[in-house]
This record gives C-alpha cells, sequence and structure tokens, in this order.
C-alpha cells in the first residue's frame, strides 16, 4: 500500500511525498521500493543525484528478489569491466525470469564470458520461472485485456 501511495504521489509530480512513502516501505523490507528510491537517487528526482544511495538500493532491491534491479546491477558490473560479478547477477536475474539477463548471458556465451554449463542452467531455470507465472487464469485476464 506504501508503495501505490509513492507511485500515485510520483505519477502526480509529488516527489518528495513519493520519496516519503518508498522510504517507509523500503524500511518494511520492500525491494520494489528500494529499486523506486535507486532511480529517483540515479536520476536525481526529487533528491540530489547520489550514486552510493543508488548502489545502496539497487543492492537492497537485488537482494530482496527483485529481477531487474539485480540486472541492472550487473549492467554496472559489465560497464565497470567486473565480468564475472556481471555474470553471476545476470545468472541470478535469469533464474528469477529476466529476459534482459537471459539476453545478456547469451551474448556473453557468444564471447566466451559465460560457460555452455552455466548459460544452459541459467536459460533451464528461466523456462522454469516464467512456466511458474503461467496458469489459465493468467491467459484469461490477457486475452480480456487485448481486446
Amino acid at each position: 500500500a506504501l508503495q501505490d501511495m509513492g507511485m500515485n504521489r510520483f505519477d502526480e509530480g509529488d516527489y518528495e511525498g513519493a520519496f516519503e512513502y518508498w522510504t517507509k516501505a523500503a524500511e518494511l523490507g520492500d525491494a520494489h521500493a528500494h529499486f523506486l528510491l535507486s532511480v529517483m537517487y540515479h536520476g536525481g528526482i526529487g533528491v540530489e543525484k547520489d550514486e552510493k544511495k543508488t548502489l545502496y538500493h539497487l543492492e537492497e532491491a537485488a537482494i530482496g528478489g527483485h529481477d531487474f534491479a539485480r540486472y541492472y546491477l550487473g549492467a554496472i558490473e559489465y560497464e565497470n569491466g567486473n565480468h564475472e560479478r556481471a555474470v553471476k547477477h545476470f545468472i541470478i536475474a535469469a533464474k528469477l525470469g529476466d529476459d534482459d539477463s537471459l539476453d545478456a548471458l547469451k551474448g556473453g556465451f557468444k564471447v566466451g564470458l559465460v560457460s555452455k554449463e552455466d548459460f544452459a542452467a541459467a536459460l533451464r531455470a528461466h523456462q522454469a520461472a516464467v512456466d511458474a507465472t503461467k496458469s489459465p487464469q493468467r491467459a484469461v485476464a490477457e486475452a480480456a485485456r487485448k481486446n
């Protein structure tokens, strides 16, 4: 609920209000709230830009299971030349079902940064994560949304 209230404030342009709600949600362990705070700090949206706080909230979100935060940490590590750490982040995110991480691992496999075994294991885990989100009810809801 706190995260939703923060999103409402953010959408209204009340960045201070969004920050307050997301901070409360993050303090209660909300991984997505940590991710949203990282976005604010990264872009200087309603707060002063702060890369240390950006990374802190990304790490907290990733630890909390936020797949895109984990992917983003991998991208940062890759850009910094820490390819081994980047691959570890991408593998974890792919296992959570993140498509971008799977694509990054595919690229890493092509250039020799990812072993065949690691890529195959990540691919299987990614598919299992994606399959776990499928249900007849979701298919009906998706079809209704498209119409």
